[in-house]
């Protein structure tokens, strides 16, 4: 057995979010690393939010005994299919795996802030964590980033930019000029804002690079997944904004760069699959044959770089507006685009209503200093509340 694991002779891993895009790639990226005998690597608890038939095929094929389900008619299922597991239902079911689990790894892969109190238990355990989940940096970072040091957690990230960071900052970590994100663009890259604020959800869902989960694709494609990466990077790399940039690269293949005080540049290369960035936190420190496609540079013809347009995508003006406000700004942001997105999905609001529902939350919503989970939790759920008022107004005014 290769000696990649830096802490245990066998890691025993939580996947919270297993049945989702990020979740479903983790595990298999394990299974892979097990195979090769490149790791040893139990799974020890998966979490998932509705998609029970899903979570029983894993939980079978893992031999994962301690499971948990946030939707409430799912117990009942998994009991029936599964009854040996120890199943944890309801809204704090994650959070409730976290904590009563002995592990050593947590795959935080929820999507959106309904991950944050388990990824947050994870680090108050001293954990390593895996964090795909990037808005719980975006909504509590004060918060996270001391206990991380408080409790001497690991923190890795898996979203391919701050993975690509991460990757380029091993060794030197300092005198950094500017980190640069890069973004594919999404499917409206080339469109006038008039098509992208007019755009159908099918439309929207259509992105010519990654395949991800309708979420984070719509985040894609209005860009605010590079607005929430931003935030993110400003906690992970603690870089204030004017050293935070943002270049859109459509091939996907570069997936973030760091340009140092000497003015060289370190970038991360590979093809746009999400299974090499989790891979590289399993096994980190050290690496492993990959289970993702190689490189094939002879059909690399050209690599094209653009600057971001801040008119057609105003998301990432406000990501930056966000990281100066500080405290609860991250949270109110992140919150009124889930439910933002969560209406356009429902085709209750046009596509670029995203944009102003998230802009006029952060206006109406002061940011609060972050003291504890409880404040977090309330800007997020004031930023629910008022563009749910706010989509109720448009409806009235459609019925009149």
């Amino acid at each position: 057995m290769s000696d990649l694991l830096s802490n245990a002779a066998t890691r025993r891993l939580i996947v919270l979010g297993s049945t989702g895009s990020i979740g479903v790639n983790t595990l298999e990226v394990t299974d892979h690393l097990n195979r090769i005998d490149a790791a040893e690597i139990r799974v020890v608890g998966l979490a998932a939010g509705r998609s029970i038939d899903k979570l029983i095929e894993q939980a079978r094929r893992f031999e994962v005994r301690h499971l948990a389900i946030a939707h409430p008619d799912g117990e009942a299922a998994l009991r029936a299919a599964l009854p040996d597991a120890v199943i944890f239902s309801g809204p704090d079911a994650s959070h409730r795996l976290v904590e009563e689990v002995e592990a050593t790894d947590v795959a935080a892969a929820i999507v959106g802030s309904a991950g944050l109190p388990a990824t947050i238990a994870a680090v108050e355990r001293g954990l390593r964590v895996h964090l795909s989940n990037k808005e719980t940096l975006v909504a509590a970072g004060a918060l996270v980033t001391p206990l991380i040091r408080q409790h001497g957690a690991t923190l890795i990230p898996v979203d391919s930019e701050h993975s690509a960071i991460f990757q380029c900052l091993e060794g030197s970590p300092r005198h950094v000029k500017r980190i640069v994100l890069t973004a594919s663009g999404g499917p409206f890259r080339t469109k006038s804002r008039d098509e992208i604020n007019n755009a159908t959800v099918e439309q929207a869902l259509d992105h010519p690079t990654w395949n991800m989960g309708p979420k984070v694709t719509l985040d894609s494609a209005s860009m605010m997944n590079k607005a929430l990466e931003v935030i993110e990077a400003h906690w992970l790399f603690d870089l204030p904004s004017e050293k935070i940039e943002v270049i859109v690269h459509p091939q996907s293949v570069v997936h973030s760069f760091v340009e140092f005080e000497d003015h060289s540049i370190l970038a991360q290369l590979g093809p746009p699959d999400m299974r090499t960035p989790i891979q590289y936190a399993l096994t980190y420190p050290g690496r492993a044959t990959g289970c993702s496609d190689a490189m094939e540079w002879e059909k690399l013809s050209q690599l094209i770089f653009e600057p971001p347009d801040f008119e057609r995508f105003p998301s990432l003006k406000l990501a930056f507006e966000v990281v100066e406000a500080g405290g609860t700004a991250g949270a109110v942001f992140n919150a009124a685009n889930e439910a933002a997105v969560g209406a356009f999905l429902e085709r209750r609001i046009a596509f670029g209503r995203i944009f102003e529902l998230v802009t006029d939350a952060l206006a109406a919503i002061d940011a609060q200093p972050v003291d504890c989970l409880d404040t977090v939790l309330d800007a997020d759920a004031r930023a629910r509340a008022f563009v749910t008022q706010q989509i109720g107004k448009d409806d009235l005014v459609e019925t009149i």
